[in-house]
């Protein structure tokens, strides 16, 4: 299998810093440990300390999991929501 490795620049990569920030805060107020939260998310350790470091590496699936066992999952269906750039773009297209 082919896999084509990831870009993120630096600014972009702030956004993901701050989602595993959010997420390491979230199991902490929740007094869960690192190893059970990546046993119920059915990942390793090493890829729960990833997330909450923001890695672009790991899988979309793996953060929805770990979401999941927080009780965020919900808040995956926030992403890309607000499409404000298409509906001006739209807008436009009606004028």
């Amino acid at each position: 299998m082919n896999t084509k490795k990831q870009t993120v620049f630096p600014k972009h990569q702030e956004i993901l810093n701050t989602l595993g920030e959010n997420i390491k805060l979230a199991r902490k107020r929740r007094k869960l440990t690192a190893i059970q939260v990546a046993e119920r998310a059915s990942i390793a350790r090493t890829t729960l300390y990833q997330i909450e470091k923001g890695s672009s590496k790991v899988t979309i699936g793996a953060y929805f999991n770990v979401m999941r066992v927080l009780g965020l999952q919900n808040d995956f269906l926030k992403l890309a929501a607000d499409d404000e750039l298409g509906r001006k773009l739209q807008d436009l297209e009606l004028l």
